[in-house]
């Protein structure tokens, strides 16, 4: 049940970043990538500054934030390449 929470929850948070950063669509399977490794850089970084955010809407924003940090360098990387 866990995996499949957090998959969910990726799936939804690389959706939202996509609609915050436009031009980055990447379609359901690279959303769900994007929302992943978004959910682990957001608990990361909210770890960081000391945020803490429970319950499913914390991890919704948590991934959310994560996954649109995550576009962003992915976006910068590519410019600079």
């Amino acid at each position: 049940m866990d995996l499949l929470y957090f998959l969910v929850i990726g799936l939804i948070a690389g959706y939202l970043a996509g609609q915050f950063v436009k031009g980055s669509d990447f379609g359901v399977v690279g959303d769900l990538v994007v929302g992943v490794i978004g959910a682990l850089l957001g608990g990361f970084l909210f770890g960081l500054l000391g945020i803490s955010a429970g319950g499913l809407i914390g991890a919704l924003i948590t991934a959310t934030v994560g996954a649109i940090t995550l576009l962003f360098l992915m976006r910068a990387i590519k410019r600079a390449g």
